[in-house]
């Protein structure tokens, strides 16, 4: 039998403790968010849908991204038990300087649009973190007062080759005059994607306004009222931003860029040189071959080319390739600390986060990209105890299995099974029927 007895109140109250108020209702909704997913609901909630998708959004029918975020839930994480990693360091050195963490803030386009405090607030929580922060060729914020928001910390340039070569040269010399450390040379961008979201929002730049965009602001008049209070929108490299975000592309980037470019570039440079948007072995062979300082493999988000490789799976070849003469970085579809672990452990030097980071920067300006930070940090240093293993050295091709529900060359080898399968069956029944 058990023995009951009627509570005491001071019991009761011993036993319930009341969770402060909190009348701060950014702080209240970032603390809110235990992951980048729930980051990015509070960022769909608070952005008017044309910037969403814009952010949110990749080419055609998206293809690319999906994959890309499929192959890295379709990993099998290895612990080793019996090793205590107390400690975790998760310091790494990155074309030629340090990173508190393995990974950094990539560059995106037209960020003030999403947020108003766009770059400068990456930039700053980049510093803060001790991360690096790359400035996009079309950022909305300058080269300039990007040093300025992050002084000490390391800031990178993100260079599209224009039609109007001048344009690139000066912003290459800029970024140099400014202080940034390494150059992105992007390579994956010679014509815009086909971007149906942006063009179904009737998404342009400036925003235009039409009924159903007055019907969606509505609920986020916080949004507009940062946008209509704000400097206006300033280009980095753009003198007119009439029309889609695919026609200011188009108009823009030059086609037949070259290995000459890439030469023309190197020269002026003084920094380190990274090529973004690699996507096969060969180039990556090339590239190396032609002295660039590192590459990234990247398909710029699934935003370009719509069923692109995905660079998380592209990496094993590149690093068996050419990972013992260059360093490696990869991004696309990395939305948890797990993810970033696991690109580290299949031999990528280091990691980028694009819609992570801006999910962030939707959901609460600055304080959202400090919190996207955090969530990272956390995920990473907890999946790196939980694996037992005390720095990012330490991770190796053991520690992940790629789980993939079928190879190509398994798809090809069912579909020549099954058709002889089929031809098989045919002939017994044509041969049954001969007999009857």
């Amino acid at each position: 039998m058990v023995t009951r007895q009627f509570p005491k109140p001071s019991e009761i109250f011993d036993l319930l403790h009341f969770k402060p108020i909190d009348l701060n209702g950014r702080r209240r909704r970032l603390n809110s968010a235990l992951t980048i997913w729930d980051l990015r609901r509070i960022a769909a909630r608070r952005t008017p849908r044309a910037a969403f998708d814009y952010t949110d959004g990749a080419a055609e029918d998206e293809i690319s991204l999906r994959r890309a975020r499929q192959a890295f839930r379709d990993i099998e994480l290895h612990p080793s038990v019996l090793h205590p990693a107390t400690d975790v360091d998760t310091s790494c050195e990155i074309f030629g300087g340090s990173s508190a963490l393995p990974f950094g803030i990539a560059p995106t386009g037209f960020t003030r649009l999403m947020q108003t405090e766009g770059e400068v607030a990456g930039a700053g929580a980049a510093g803060a973190a001790g991360i690096p922060f790359t400035l996009s060729t079309l950022g909305t914020t300058s080269i300039e007062d990007v040093k300025a928001a992050n002084p000490n910390g390391r800031n990178w340039f993100q260079l599209y080759v224009m039609r109007d070569r001048e344009i690139s040269y000066e912003l290459t010399r800029r970024a140099a005059k400014a202080g940034f450390d390494t150059l992105f040379f992007t390579v994956d961008t010679p014509v815009a994607g086909q971007r149906l979201r942006d063009k179904r929002n009737g998404f342009s730049i400036p925003p235009q306004i039409s009924l159903g965009t007055v019907i969606n602001a509505i609920p986020r008049p916080w949004w507009w009222w940062d946008f209509l209070t704000t400097p206006e929108l300033e280009f980095a490299s753009l003198s007119s931003t009439g029309g889609t975000v695919g026609e200011l592309l188009d108009s823009a980037m030059d086609p037949t860029i070259s290995f000459d470019d890439l030469d023309v570039i190197r020269e002026m440079w003084p920094g380190k040189l990274v090529i973004k948007g690699v996507q096969n072995v060969e180039d990556a062979k090339n590239l190396v071959a032609a002295g660039v300082d590192g590459i990234v493999l990247s398909n710029h988000g699934g935003r370009q080319l719509d069923r692109a490789p995905v660079p998380f799976q592209l990496l094993p070849d590149v690093v068996k390739a050419v990972g013992d003469r260059t360093e490696i970085g990869v991004d696309t579809g990395i939305m948890s600390g797990a993810d970033v672990v696991a690109a580290i452990a299949k031999g990528a030097n280091f990691t980028l986060i694009g819609r992570a980071y801006l999910y962030g920067l939707m959901a609460g300006g600055r304080q959202g990209v400090d919190r996207t930070i955090q969530i990272l940090r956390d995920e990473i240093i907890r999946t790196m105890k939980l694996l037992g293993v005390s720095s990012l050295d330490e991770l190796n091709p053991g520690h992940v299995t790629q789980l993939r529900r079928l190879t190509r060359d398994e798809r090809e080898a069912h579909g020549a099974q099954a058709a002889a399968s089929e031809l098989t069956a045919k002939a017994e029944r044509e041969a049954a029927g001969a007999k009857k």
